[in-house]
């Protein structure tokens, strides 16, 4: 991926709403922070009250379209899973869903520069495998009670609409574990396309392969598609995203890598700031295929919570305290879209999008 070293005030005011933004997606069950106990609603809550609340849509990555194809299995992943779906000539159906960060479902493609790719493979003995992956390979904060505190000092001053970069600047040095991911923001550059992205799972999970060996992994999905820089022109474009998936799509299906990165003994299970070593062993487990997108409101995807901790039988979490927490904060957003829709509350959808997934 092409890397350039960008210093500007605009470029560090996008990092900071990513941040913000991004923050949302790993949200946790419940923590004792004084003065009260917090819990997914309470944090959802809090969400709402600093970016808005757009009825019908899922509270962050509100932006979005579903995908469909499927996963085509080497047979390689079975050397760390039994999972069916990484089964020699084993081909899986997909239901996915790319967005971009955030709660406002007209907002700019090149509002933030983080992009999302959700995946639901329907293994077919009915189990299924759900995953939530960033095109970051790592995350701001390492434990609930640190996103929360980022969640604070990314409220969004009402007179500008942007978090006081004070208290950001207090947020991020009172806690050094984020200057990974801000160093990895500000030294790459968003791509130009879903097409081109890497999209990476940024927590560990357990993978136990059939003799009951059991090894943590990380994964990514690496694109065929070279990587291009977003360009101006696109910045322009408040819906260049989509526009561009579908004539990707129009010439023909899009394939990514499935890769697997094993750990080695000693490597963080349960910090989500830190990536491992580029020489641990990575396994190519096939091939993910895209062939067909369409609007959320109608696409498969449009009622699909993309729990992170629906496994199959031969990947389990680890222990990583977000992933529980992305898993109770889910559950309140879907539930809420969900009732909105059921009793007629779900906003219009904005000039020029989709209606509410």
């Amino acid at each position: 991926m092409t890397r350039t070293t960008i210093c500007m005030p605009c470029r560090l005011a996008a990092i900071a709403v990513a941040v913000g933004c991004a923050a949302a997606a790993f949200a946790w069950t419940a923590g004792w922070l004084t003065p009260k106990r917090l819990d997914a609603p309470h944090l959802i809550d809090t969400f709402e009250t600093n970016y808005g609340v757009h009825p019908g849509y899922r509270r962050n990555h509100a932006k979005g379209l579903c995908v469909e194809g499927w996963f085509d299995s080497n047979g390689n992943g079975e050397r760390v899973s039994r999972a069916a779906v990484f089964a020699p000539q084993q081909r899986t159906p997909v239901i996915g869903r790319f967005a971009i960060p955030g709660s406002n479902p007209s907002a700019p493609d090149a509002s933030v520069p983080v992009r999302s790719f959700a995946l639901l493979f329907k293994l077919a003995d009915g189990e299924q495998w759900r995953t939530g992956m960033n095109s970051v390979p790592l995350f701001a904060v390492r434990t609930p009670r640190e996103f929360y505190q980022q969640l604070v000092a990314s409220k969004p001053d009402p007179a500008t609409g942007k978090p006081d970069p004070a208290k950001l600047a207090a947020f991020n040095h009172a806690h050094p574990d984020t200057l990974p991911f801000r160093q990895w923001m500000a030294t790459h550059t968003p791509s130009s396309s879903f097409a081109n992205s890497r999209f990476y799972s940024i927590n560990a999970f357990i993978a136990t392969d059939a003799a009951g060996h059991a090894r943590p992994v990380r994964w990514e999905v690496v694109p065929d598609t070279s990587y291009e820089p977003e360009t101006a022109a696109q910045k322009a474009q408040p819906d260049f995203l989509s526009r561009d998936l579908d004539a990707r799509l129009a010439a023909g299906p899009l394939r990514w890598h499935l890769i697997l990165t094993v750990a080695a003994p000693g490597d963080p299970t349960d910090d989500a700031t830190r990536q491992w070593p580029a020489a641990r062993e990575r396994i190519d487990a096939g091939t993910l295929v895209l062939q067909h997108a369409s609007p959320q409101r109608i696409g498969q995807c449009r009622d699909v919570n993309y729990d992170p901790t629906v496994l199959p039988a031969g990947l389990a979490p680890s222990d990583d305290p977000l992933l529980a927490a992305r898993s109770a904060a889910y559950a309140v957003s879907f539930n809420r879209r969900t009732r909105e829709e059921a009793t007629g509350a779900a906003a219009p959808a904005p000039s020029g999008q989709d209606s509410p997934p």
